[in-house]
């Protein structure tokens, strides 16, 4: 969803709020499957640092052009 609000609808924030959701739901995933399996859990530990990058990317991007985005 984020690709559709953040390039084809030019919807910035909206893209930054659902990237900010999805970061908490990986993150929060990785904790609940860490409970279970250390391994799992660790094993989306890259996942969340991309998430988190594409995040800080999205919003510095939305901020630096409010007038398009």
């Amino acid at each position: 969803m984020w690709s559709r609000l953040f390039f084809n609808w030019d919807r910035g924030a909206l893209a930054a709020a659902e990237v900010a959701l999805l970061l908490v739901l990986v993150a929060w995933t990785a904790v609940a499957f860490a409970r279970i399996s250390r391994v799992a859990g660790l094993l989306l530990v890259p996942y969340v640092l991309w998430v988190g990058f594409a995040s800080v990317l999205t919003w510095a991007v939305w901020r630096a052009n409010p007038d398009l985005l």
